[in-house]
């Protein structure tokens, strides 16, 4: 997603590396970078050459102003910090503000009105929307209006059941009729807001704008929203203007940017039309629409990743004591595969990996060459454990056998020796065979999950005296994972085997637990003595 604009603001980036001023020159070598990728993104030319001169203005404005002061302390800034702040400023107005406020209706039910050309994703957008509504504790009613697409009524009522949300239709009634007695539905049912899915075309003709300029007559919607499929380009800022001067759209619904979107329309839109963005549709699944926030899309096109939209997916499919909880025992190295199998579900349901990994802030925005993150990778990984007993998820020490050998010491005493550790192999062939894998990817599997536990049970030791408050241990080593390679942590397609085998770490006695506590309080006196020093 957002490839083709992020490569371009990365290129500019790269100009500024070893500079230590702005300069005409840099500035304009950097812009050439973005400007070349926002044309290959579908940004509309003059909403691109607007853009570009209100960097150039501010980024020359500002030359010498690459040094602050926050109250006794000089703070220095890099060119390539200070022109990334510029982009990221200039994103989020072009995009922004935010708008996803809805005009509720004060009595009665509140109609939205969905318009867009056929194949945009509306009908399925409709169902989306009646999920966000229903999250707000309204109670939506679907109403079929598409009464020309085959099979648009009947898709509308399998979403209906999904959600279990009333889909209204008359059988042989035209669309401004159906909306019309959909309204007196839903006020006589008790549904507060009412969502019409009316018809679409391949292209904007007179019939089409002529039934929908009916059924606003008719209705008077509360918001008319326009669903954009962001993978036509800049036919997607002339559509939206088209249908904002003939029916007087309220806000733009961009859907299919999880796709091979170059998402060039999510620049363009607000700025031909002065319409805000609502939502963003990310996924085929009902719960896949995202509140717009245009400072985490500049982010995330500026490589710097969306923190709060991460944590607010995070939010929806996650306990927040669970996983306080689950992040503690993650860093003692205690947590077992029954974990990891739960951690996988929660993330399957946060959406792709590709996704979330284009969230976090510490990759750059983007994911190492050559490496491709597969989500069938994570339901190979969910068949194996699963294929598992509970003792051996919740005691993966119970795969390791040792083997032993009998040798001569140098005094001529026959004397047994431990030899290696390795997986029990009859375990080995049964997981196999259960989850339809190769005993080889179970083998490679307690690796890793083995590496992982060992290293962060690593990492966990090393927090020191900040690791006591709250929240903030989790946070240091997340931090830290910003060079960990991913290739010994996710089995991802395209990224090479580990040749190292790690064995399973033994579980501490309370001797080897005293022993350690013994040491952290020496090291505190130690410390102590020091200071006073």
């Amino acid at each position: 997603m957002l490839e083709t604009l992020s490569k371009g603001f990365r290129n500019a980036k790269a100009r500024f590396s070893g500079a230590i001023e702005l300069t005409p020159d840099n500035i304009e070598a950097a812009l050439h970078d973005v400007r070349i990728s926002l044309l290959e993104a579908d940004v509309e030319f003059n909403v691109t050459k607007a853009f570009l001169d209100r960097i150039k203005d501010k980024a020359i404005g500002e030359t010498v102003k690459l040094r602050a002061k926050i109250g006794d302390r000089a703070l220095s800034a890099t060119p390539e910090q200070h022109f990334v702040k510029i982009c990221q400023d200039e994103l989020v107005d072009l995009m922004g503000p935010i708008s996803v406020d809805i005009n509720y209706a004060k009595k009665g039910p509140t109609a939205i009105m969905m318009v867009g050309l056929q194949g945009s994703g509306k009908t399925t957008t409709v169902g989306k929307l009646a999920r966000w509504f229903e999250k707000q504790k309204r109670r939506p009613m679907l109403v079929a209006a598409d009464i020309y697409r085959p099979a648009a009524v009947e898709q509308l009522r399998v979403l209906g059941e999904q959600l279990g949300m009333p889909v209204f239709t008359v059988e042989g009634g035209k669309p401004p009729e159906i909306c019309e007695a959909a309204l007196r539905r839903a006020y006589e049912s008790n549904r507060d807001v009412v969502l019409f899915d009316t018809a679409g075309r391949l292209a904007i003709d007179e019939p089409l704008m002529q039934e929908l300029d009916e059924i606003k007559r008719r209705t008077n919607p509360h918001e008319i929203f326009f669903v954009i499929d962001a993978m036509i380009g800049q036919d997607a800022v002339n559509t939206a203007k088209t249908f904002n001067d003939r029916v007087g759209v309220s806000g733009v619904i961009l859907t299919k940017l999880d796709g091979d979107a170059r998402g060039g329309a999510a620049l363009s839109i607000k700025e031909v039309t002065g319409k805000p963005i609502k939502f963003l549709g990310i996924g085929e699944s009902l719960d896949k629409l995202e509140e717009f926030r245009p400072e985490g899309l500049a982010s995330r096109i500026l490589g710097m990743g969306d923190i709060v939209g991460l944590m607010k997916d995070f939010e929806e499919v996650v306990d927040a004591e669970k996983a306080e909880e689950d992040a503690v025992r993650m860093l003692k190295g205690s947590f077992n595969m029954q974990d990891f199998l739960e951690q996988i579900s929660a993330i399957q349901k946060m959406g792709s990996l590709k996704d979330i990994f284009a969230k976090m802030p510490f990759f750059g925005g983007a994911l190492p060459e050559g490496v491709n993150l597969d989500d069938n990778e994570l339901t190979k990984i969910q068949a194996m454990i699963s294929s598992m007993t509970l003792g051996e998820r919740t005691r993966p020490e119970v795969f390791v056998t040792t083997s032993w050998e009998t040798i001569t010491s140098s005094q001529g005493q026959l004397q047994r020796r431990r030899r290696a550790h390795d997986y029990d192999e009859r375990r080995l062939r049964r997981i196999a065979k259960g989850s339809g894998r190769k005993e080889q990817e179970v083998r490679e599997l307690l690796n890793k999950f083995a590496m992982m536990r060992q290293m962060m049970s690593q990492m966990g030791a090393q927090t020191g005296m900040l690791g006591k408050i709250p929240g903030f241990r989790q946070f240091a080593q997340l931090k830290k994972m910003a060079g960990v390679d991913l290739s010994q942590i996710m089995n991802a397609a395209g990224m090479p085997a580990l040749e190292r085998k790690f064995t399973v770490p033994r579980a501490q006695s309370q001797s080897d637990r005293n022993k350690e506590k013994r040491k952290r309080k020496d090291a505190r006196k130690q410390r102590k003595k020091n200071k006073k020093r």
